[in-house]
């Protein structure tokens, strides 16, 4: 078994990290997410025009790419369009092609208040009447305000197609301004019919890859602030990464990267391939790699002395979206159990 990158993506690499590098360089980042709207619209063209959303690249693909874009802390509706939503259309052919030009922009409404909160969770408040109007409230819709339209899970479950512009989006504050949430009400909007639920089970799988992934590339961007700071900070005469308590802090999180890393590629090929440990695999990559990005920035600021927390500083902005990461869909205690319950079994 190979789990080796092709030639063509170890080129998607490199071509991608050049050019977060030069045309999303993270210097530049706070400006753009601390103002409004909180990205840069004209780039969604530009990714399209990459490939980036384009629903003929692997998931290995997309794991390439969004280990790049979360060491960019890439503010734009990728992760909202391609790991939450894309997958729901995937059947309607003019909407997929849509999303590959970069003429629509979407996202995944799912969560709903006093309800669980996972993607594949069923029972739901939010109805479609016969004549395909929703109505409900969602809560903790990521880049709604960016999105042209949203995928929405109603009783059924169903998914529908409701048009941003047909319902009241309320953005929320949130500490990571880097992808911001909102409430989305829905009063009786029209919609678009995309199928019953059985899909939901897919995205959910699609997406904790894909923030894994993520994940991966926001700890490794903090992990390099770590070491760059350690090579060179001197205290009492020497440079502090000589201190076995500075440089085995990093090397700790080094490790815990490199082990999620490895569960991560092994999540997407399982995923991509139904092998039967897929589920497992998910769980165990999520878990890992998003854990294993927070630990990452906490021993970066650590080894900053607090300077990361400051607000000029990018170590606080990585935190804020492991954290989210982390959070994400379900808790690591809650994949942990579903881990334990696939091998006791």
């Amino acid at each position: 078994m190979d789990f080796a990158f092709s030639s063509e993506q170890d080129m998607l690499r490199t071509a991608a990290r050049e050019f977060l590098a030069e045309q999303h360089p993270l210097t530049g980042l706070p400006a753009i997410i601390d103002g409004e709207p909180g990205w840069r619209p004209d780039s969604w063209k530009q990714l399209a025009d990459l490939g980036w959303t384009d629903d003929e690249l692997t998931l290995l693909d997309q794991v390439v790419l969004f280990e790049e874009t979360g060491a960019a802390l890439l503010p734009a509706p990728l992760f909202s369009t391609i790991a939450l939503a894309l997958p729901a259309i995937r059947h309607d052919k003019d909407l997929v092609a849509s999303v590959a030009s970069g003429e629509l922009k979407l996202s995944l409404a799912w969560a709903e208040s006093g309800r669980p909160q996972g993607i594949a969770d069923t029972g739901l408040a939010t109805t479609v009447d016969a004549d395909g109007r929703v109505t409900g409230r969602k809560v903790l819709v990521p880049d709604a305000t960016f999105a042209d339209a949203l995928v929405v899970t109603v009783a059924g479950p169903e998914l529908r197609l409701v048009r941003t512009a047909d319902a009241t989006v309320t953005p929320l504050s949130t500490s990571d301004r880097s992808r911001r949430l909102s409430e989305v009400e829905f009063d009786a909007a029209p919609s678009q019919a995309l199928g019953d639920g059985s899909v939901l089970g897919e995205i959910e799988n699609r997406a904790f890859v894909l923030a894994a992934a993520e994940a991966l590339g926001v700890g490794r961007r903090a992990l390099e602030d770590g070491i760059a700071h350690a090579s060179t900070r001197e205290q009492f005469g020497r440079v502090i990464g000589t201190y076995q308590a500075v440089s085995h802090q990093l090397v700790d999180a080094y490790a815990d990267l490199e082990l999620a890393r490895s569960l991560t590629y092994w999540a997407a090929w399982a995923l991509a391939e139904g092998d039967e440990q897929a589920d497992v695999a998910v769980a165990a990559a999520k878990t890992a790699a998003t854990e294993a990005a927070v630990t990452a920035c906490e021993r970066s600021i650590q080894v900053h002395g607090g300077v990361g927390m400051t607000w000029e500083h990018i170590l606080h902005r990585l935190y804020k979206r492991a954290q989210w990461l982390e959070a994400f869909g379900a808790s690591g205690r809650a994949l942990r159990a579903k881990i334990a319950d696939s091998v006791i079994g």
